[in-house]
C-alpha cells in the first residue's frame, strides 16, 4: 500500500513551511533515519527524516515551494512489494496555493415586467464534521512525548497529555494538538490575544524607485522575528537597568582557567562565564526568573538560558538548560556544539524553544551599551556590551579598569523594578567574584 510522506509540523507554532530542498528523487531507495529533505519553518531550516523503509514513487511538491500546509502530502513512498508505477498512480494532486477566489455573480439586468417572488429555499443543513478518531491508548509507564511549550500550555489549561494523539515527528504532541483536543485554537501563554500585525506591502515611491535596488523576499525565519519583536515591544512593558562591571579579576581567572583545560581541549570565553553568572542570578533571585501568562505567572525553579547567536538570515536562540548547575567548562562545550549546530539549520525544536531568561552579547562587535527586546513568553532578557579600559573607582582611587556595561530588559507587568535591581547587583556580584561561581 502505498505511503503518503506528509509536510512534518516541526515546531509548535508552524503552520505551514517551505519544502526548500529535496534531497532524494523518484526512484530512490530510503530508509528508516534517512534524511529526504530540507524543510524551512517558521524557526529555522530543518532535516525531515524517513521514518519508514520504502522507495520514492512520486514528488507531489517540487523544492522551493512555499506555503505547504503542515499535514499536506509531499510524497509517495511505495510499500513492501509495491512497484513504483502503482503507488505514483494512486497520488493525490499537491494542494499548496489559497482556493481560488469565487467570481461575483453579474448583475441582472432592469426588467419592466414585475416578476412574483420566488419560491422560499429550504435551509441547507451543513453536515455535521465526522469525529475524531480517539488516541490510540498508551501503554502504562510509556514516556509521553511532547514539546516543552505544549506541556508548558496544557499544564496551564488542565489537558491531559496521555489523552492526545500526537502530529508531530515519532508521534510528539505539539501546540496544534492541544488546540484539537480542547476543540480550538490553544493560544500562546499570553495578557491578551495578539494583534495582527501590518501586512500592507510598502512600494518604493517615485525617489526611491530611481535608486537601485534589489526586492528580496524574506524567508519564514525574518517573518517571524519581525513578528514576534513587533508583539514583543507592543504588549509588553520593557523597563531597563543598566550596571557597569569591572571585568579584571573575570578575566584573570579566565586565563587561568584556560591553562587548565588546554588538555581537554576546552577553551572558556567571557560569554560563557555570563551565562553561569546569569543563571545563578536567576536561582538568587527567583522574582525574575518568571513568565507573565495573563492571571498566571510561571515561575521557574530551574534557570535555562537562550543565548542569542547570529545565523545567515536571521538569530536563534540556543538554550543551555540548567545553567546554574552546570561547571562552566559543561556550558562551553554545550555552547560550541549548539552555535555549530544552529548555523547549519541541525538543531531540534527542544534546544532552541523555551528557556527561561535570554543572553544577547555584543561586545565582540565593540558594541558599548544596547537594551535588547524580550523573547516572549521570557520575563527577561540580559544585553552584553564591549569590555573596554576605563576610568574606575577602586577601594576610594580612581584607577584604570577593563569595564562592561550589562543592560538586563524585565517584562515589567511580572517583574518590579526592585526585583530586576536586585537580579543586577547580583549579577555584578558574581561576575566581580567569579570564584563565587565555581565554587
Amino acid at each position: 500500500m502505498p505511503i503518503e510522506l506528509k509536510m512534518p509540523a516541526l515546531s509548535p507554532t508552524m503552520e505551514e513551511g517551505t519544502l526548500a530542498k529535496w534531497l532524494v528523487k523518484e526512484g530512490d531507495d530510503v530508509k528508516s533515519g534517512d534524511i529526504l529533505a530540507e524543510i524551512e519553518t517558521d524557526k529555522a531550516t530543518m532535516e525531515f527524516e524517513a521514518v519508514d523503509e520504502g522507495k520514492i514513487a512520486k514528488i507531489l511538491v517540487p523544492e522551493g515551494t512555499d506555503g505547504v500546509k503542515v499535514g499536506a502530502p509531499i510524497a509517495i513512498m511505495a510499500g513492501e512489494g509495491e512497484s513504483v508505477e502503482s503507488a505514483g498512480a494512486s497520488a493525490p494532486k499537491a494542494d499548496t496555493a489559497p482556493p481560488p477566489t469565487p467570481k461575483a455573480a453579474p448583475e441582472p439586468k432592469a426588467d419592466a415586467t414585475p416578476k412574483a417572488p420566488p419560491p422560499p429555499q429550504a435551509p441547507v443543513e451543513t453536515p455535521a464534521a465526522p469525529p475524531q478518531p480517539a488516541a490510540a491508548p498508551r501503554a502504562e509507564g510509556e514516556r509521553i512525548k511532547a514539546s516543552p511549550l505544549a506541556r508548558k500550555l496544557a499544564q496551564a489549561q488542565g489537558i491531559d497529555l496521555a489523552a492526545i494523539q500526537g502530529s508531530g515527528p515519532g508521534g510528539r504532541i505539539v501546540r496544534a494538538d492541544l488546540g484539537k483536543a480542547a476543540g480550538g485554537v490553544v493560544a500562546a501563554p499570553a495578557a491578551a490575544a495578539a494583534a495582527p500585525m501590518a501586512t500592507h506591502l510598502v512600494t518604493p515611491g517615485p525617489f526611491e524607485e530611481a535608486i537601485p535596488h534589489e526586492a528580496v523576499k524574506l524567508s519564514n525565519v525574518r517573518k517571524t522575528i519581525a513578528r514576534r519583536l513587533t508583539e514583543s515591544k507592543q504588549q509588553i512593558p520593557h523597563i531597563y537597568l543598566t550596571v557597569d562591571i569591572n571585568l579584571d579579576a573575570l578575566l584573570n581567572l579566565r586565563g587561568e582557567l584556560n591553562k587548565g583545560l588546554e588538555s581537554r581541549n576546552i577553551k572558556l570565553s567571557v560569554n560563557d562565564l555570563m551565562i553561569k553568572a546569569l543563571a545563578m542570578a536567576l536561582i538568587e533571585v527567583p522574582e525574575c526568573n518568571v513568565s507573565f501568562a495573563g492571571d498566571t505567572l510561571f515561575k521557574y525553579s530551574r534557570a535555562d538560558i537562550s543565548v542569542a547567536v547570529s545565523i545567515p538570515g536571521g538569530l536563534i536562540t540556543p538554550i543551555v538548560a540548567d545553567a546554574g548547575g552546570k561547571s562552566v567548562s559543561a556550558i562551553a562545550t554545550e555552547i560550541h556544539d549548539l552555535a555549530a549546530r544552529a548555523k547549519e539549520g541541525k538543531l531540534q525544536p527542544d534546544e532552541y524553544q523555551g528557556g527561561t531568561a535570554s543572553l544577547s552579547n555584543m561586545g565582540m562587535y565593540g558594541i558599548k551599551n544596547f537594551e535588547a527586546v524580550i523573547n516572549p513568553p521570557q520575563g527577561m532578557i540580559m544585553a552584553i556590551g564591549a569590555g573596554e579600559k576605563r576610568p574606575y573607582v577602586i577601594n576610594d582611587s580612581l584607577q584604570i579598569a577593563t569595564v562592561m556595561s550589562a543592560t538586563g530588559s524585565f517584562d515589567h507587568r511580572a517583574i518590579d523594578g526592585a526585583d530586576g535591581a536586585r537580579l543586577m547587583q547580583a549579577f555584578k556580584r558574581l561576575v566581580e567574584n567569579p570564584l563565587g561561581m565555581l565554587a
